[in-house]
């Protein structure tokens, strides 16, 4: 006899519908899965008849042959074992067709029968709303991640026991119901604050206007200036995150396996500070069935790099498609994948291989080929991309014996959201979201200079030796600090603040 269940597996952070068909025939005792199944797939073959025979159930006698249809994509995860177990069922005759076509069904068997959740469940779910499914059968430490979306109805297993009662009408399960909103503003909490910074002024301006512009950074201080607690709280003064930002969000962490059990969204922005001996794959993603990396579990957020000239080499110039595409795209042999990459990126680095070049209490003993090598480390297409280069000294002890907090991550934030409202109407007819992404025909239109200004951006090229790829970085720094400060035309003190932040082109342009 022959059953069909239908299921989801996720390739890449996109769900496919798959369509689970077990037959049932005489013969030798076999169980077969054939449709380009992995391993963990494979294998449940294992927990399957173990979760049936602790279920209660009895096992079919003959060959049991499974098929996941369309047989030429991928399937990976344990997420089908449930699928398959009830197409036995329902093969056998345990099963209602009639009820069983109205849900997609996902989850892991545990050998005794109880189901155990899975990543990916936001992108499935969706996947099943686009594909007109009534319902929703999901572990139940997954039910409010699969609530959020709306259209299908969402409905919690224990175990697989239950499953087969309430497909089959014999036991009513309640519908999960999530409060959107609700979820929303509970998610949306950070434990970090701008607040708690002692002294920097300097930097935490810096830091705004990189914000504001959607400017990517790199600090240059000693060690223990605060470079890392600068880096952490820059998520706090991010515009505050949509409603399909943080779908966006969330599905990228499902997949990746990243979600809290019962968890239903992430709504604070991303932030991600791998360590400096990461590989590349795992910095924008891969493996056999690729799996999203740092730069995409970044996404809508912060990408830190600490100590960034201790990256290797070539882990650093992959990341030049992400900054610049806002996606990377990773190829196999047999299958394409596209990850979304829109993040900021800071990074921070010591100003010399010692880290005292700047700090005034502890001598430097590191020589300029030293200090010159070391820099070099960070190539100039990368550095092409970073705007803003900030110094971070080291903080006096008048500052940090203060009691009084500093400025709140809330009133930077509403400053840089003001800003980002004249970027938008500025740019409301073209697919730009922030002045970092002006092209030279941008700044040709809306970064025009007076004569002053002028006077002052040939000063910084031609007698201070910065490089001639400064230019453009300098004038969508300014154009953002003056729309910090609502002016519509650049002035000299917006030139001259923006120069202050090219501080590798200075030293070593």
């Amino acid at each position: 006899m022959l059953a069909k269940v239908m299921s989801c597996a996720v390739v890449g952070i996109k769900a496919n519908m798959i369509e689970v068909e077990v037959d049932l025939s005489p013969g030798t005792c076999i169980y077969s899965v054939v449709g380009l199944p992995d391993t963990a797939v494979k294998e449940s073959k294992e927990r399957v008849i173990a979760a049936l025979r602790n279920a209660g159930f009895d096992l079919p006698d003959g060959r049991i042959t499974v098929n996941l249809a369309p047989a030429g994509v991928k399937k990976q995860g344990a997420g089908l074992d449930l699928p398959i177990a009830i197409g036995i069922l329902a093969a056998q005759g345990f099963i209602e067709r009639p009820a069983l076509s109205k849900y997609c069904l996902i989850g892991e068997l545990s050998l005794d029968g109880r189901v155990r959740e899975v990543p990916g469940i936001l992108p499935m779910t969706m996947m099943a709303r686009d594909t007109d499914s009534v319902g929703m059968i999901v572990p139940e430490p997954n039910a409010n991640e699969a609530g959020v979306v709306d259209g299908v109805d969402v409905f919690a297993m224990t175990t697989l026991a239950q499953a087969v009662d309430f497909i089959n009408g014999n036991e009513e399960v309640p519908k999960t119901v999530v409060d959107m909103e609700q979820a929303f503003v509970d998610a949306s909490h950070y434990r970090v604050d701008f607040a708690d910074v002692k002294g920097q002024l300097h930097a935490k301006r810096a830091l705004e206007v990189a914000v504001a512009g959607g400017h990517n950074v790199i600090m240059i201080g000693p060690p223990g200036a605060g470079k890392t607690m600068l880096a952490k709280r820059l998520p706090t003064i991010l515009p505050e995150m949509t409603l399909e930002e943080a779908l966006e969000t969330t599905k990228i962490h499902s997949v990746a396996g990243l979600l809290r059990s019962g968890q239903s969204l992430v709504a604070t922005r991303p932030f991600r500070s791998p360590h400096h001996t990461i590989s590349d794959a795992g910095l924008i993603g891969g493996g056999a069935y690729p799996r999203p990396g740092e730069v995409c579990l970044a996404h809508n957020g912060v990408l830190f790099l600490d100590e960034l000239p201790e990256f290797h080499r070539n882990v650093l110039e992959v990341l030049r498609q992400p900054l610049e595409d806002g996606s990377v795209t990773i190829a196999r042999a047999a299958l394409t994948v596209k990850f979304p990459t829109r993040f900021m990126l800071a990074a921070a680095m010591n100003p010399c291989p010692c880290g005292h070049l700047t700090n005034p209490k502890v001598a430097c003993k590191c020589t300029p080929v030293q200090i010159q090598r070391y820099r070099s480390r960070i190539s100039g297409p990368l550095l092409d991309r970073i705007d803003i280069h900030l110094d971070v000294p080291v903080v006096p002890y008048s500052d940090l014996a203060k009691w009084k907090p500093g400025e709140e991550s809330q009133v930077i934030r509403e400053r840089i959201n003001e800003a980002r409202k004249v970027q938008q109407a500025r740019f409301v007819d073209e697919p730009i979201f922030c002045n970092a992404h002006m092209l030279s025909k941008d700044l040709k239109q809306h970064c025009k200079l007076d004569a002053e200004c002028e006077s002052i951006m040939e000063s910084a090229i031609n007698r201070m030796g910065m490089s001639a790829r400064a230019y453009d970085r300098i004038l969508k720094v300014a154009r953002t600090i003056a729309d910090l400060a609502n002016e519509p035309k650049l002035l000299p003190e917006h030139i001259s603040e923006a120069i202050q932040y090219r501080t590798l082109d200075r030293q070593f342009g």
